[in-house]
């Protein structure tokens, strides 16, 4: 579809997002052509916002995508443990056993003291169905991923089990302080390229020493800016993720979870920020379409009628998939998709080295994640690192998954369940960093 018939079907659309971001305060003035690529921000806004939202959230409803097999035991291998986050809502609900299910179901548990529901949430209960185990033993015999760009968890160690992701939602857990500066400052300062003349902490949040944080960029390839912009990005929407789902009250033994605009402004508004704010969202935008490509490029992989989303229930598994169909269909109609054959072009020896090297640094930050001392913001920044690896795993296989069988398994390229339910809700929450910060856009807009 040409992008002039697209514009023409989505204008009024278009028309009305362009009039609401000029009466906003200089906060949310993101508009034009992102840096990189050739897109701006106000198609992505519409595309995401009417077109692939409402449907991704469906999709990650279904059981093959809310169940996420992850090991929340791995010891940091960086420094000493420094504990949990005190709070409750910090722990992960696991997934008891279910007979008769080929996937666990989660349920809640009951309201003890603070303490003990504290430990209780956070024992995580390991064990399956013989079904559960013999569906997902089949699974792993057919998996032949290589190429990893993340730290895998391993699948058969007895500390890794199943949660459900849709009683464990991404939100403010109260983790904060000393222990996530280490992990954040530590992804930036010591994965993060930069040039040997630039001294200024790479972590946004580091005091600024006056000069202009993004201006080192400018003297980087394009390989080096992407590999920040991504760290960025995901940095971004996990904020906005915090941001929407604030617990604004504890009281009378109930929470309640909500927009923050005030924490909004803290980490977005241009006068807090110093002026990265736009910046840090137009990083969020970048990395959305970055993950969009790997969705368009892995379509073939999923079109072919050898891949089974499997779960026990045939008539289930048929309809995700015609889901997952609708939405690689809607993905192709976007007209401006980040061109990923501009890197690793140059000098065929040191574009192996710099890709080694970019893969390299991506795993290591993902090991940073067993780091994390709250285990629900572990169990999302895993999932969410694990995602964009293997979005980058799909960017880089592009002539392996040309070259796929119709009918059967290949040995050239390869996606885990594990490695797939990743990538379909890492997505996700790109997509509704994005829907969220339009909703941010109407509260800000509403005070005036």
């Amino acid at each position: 579809m040409c992008v002039w018939s697209f514009f023409l079907r989505h204008s009024v659309l278009h028309q009305r997002i362009l009039t609401l971001s000029w009466k906003l305060p200089c906060l949310l003035q993101l508009t034009g052509v992102l840096d990189d690529c050739f897109c701006d921000v106000e198609s992505i806004d519409v595309f995401n916002n009417f077109k692939i939202y409402p449907q991704i959230k469906k999709l990650t409803e279904r059981d093959y995508f809310r169940y996420y097999r992850v090991n929340l035991k791995r010891p940091c291998p960086f420094w000493p443990d420094d504990g949990h986050c005190s709070i409750k809502d910090c722990h992960v609900e696991p997934c008891p056993e279910v007979r008769g299910h080929s996937l666990p179901h989660c349920h809640s548990f009951s309201s003890t003291s603070e303490c003990e529901q504290a430990k209780e949430l956070g024992a995580i209960n390991s064990t399956l169905s013989n079904q559960s185990k013999e569906a997902f033993a089949d699974w792993t015999r057919h998996d032949d991923a290589q190429d990893h760009f993340c730290e895998l968890d391993d699948e058969t160690s007895p500390d890794a089990e199943y949660v459900d992701l849709l009683l464990n939602p991404e939100r403010y857990t109260g983790y904060k302080g000393p222990s996530a500066w280490r992990v954040w400052n530590s992804i930036y300062e010591e994965n993060c390229f930069k040039p040997r003349s630039v001294y200024r902490p790479l972590n946004p949040l580091a005091p600024s020493r006056g000069e202009g944080f993004y201006d080192w960029l400018e003297g980087l390839c394009l390989e080096k800016r992407v590999f920040y912009r991504l760290i960025s990005g995901l940095h971004s929407s996990i904020n906005i993720h915090l941001c929407a789902e604030y617990l604004l009250d504890e009281g009378w033994g109930r929470a309640v979870w909500g927009p923050n605009i005030q924490e909004f402004r803290l980490r977005f508004d241009t006068a807090e920020t110093k002026g990265e704010g736009t910046r840090r969202l137009k990083n969020l935008y970048f990395l959305y379409l970055i993950e969009l490509r790997a969705l368009y490029k892995v379509a073939p992989y999923f079109e072919r009628a050898i891949v089974n989303l499997y779960t026990g229930n045939a008539e289930e598994d048929g309809e995700t998939k015609e889901l997952l169909l609708r939405i690689f269909n809607e993905i192709k109609t976007f007209p401006m998709h980040f061109d990923e054959k501009s890197m690793f072009a140059g000098n065929k020896i040191e574009a192996k080295t710099l890709k080694e090297e970019f893969r390299l640094h991506f795993k290591n930050i993902s090991r940073i994640m067993d780091c994390v001392g709250c285990s629900k913001c572990r169990l999302w920044g895993k999932l969410q690192t694990q995602g964009l690896g293997t979005a980058l795993k799909i960017l880089f296989s592009e002539k392996e998954i040309q070259n796929l069988p119709e009918h059967s398994p290949s040995k050239g390229f390869q996606l885990t369940r594990h490695e797939i339910v990743a990538l379909i809700n890492a997505f996700a929450r790109l997509s509704t960093s994005i829907h969220q910060l339009h909703n941010f856009r109407l509260m800000l807009k509403e005070k005036g």
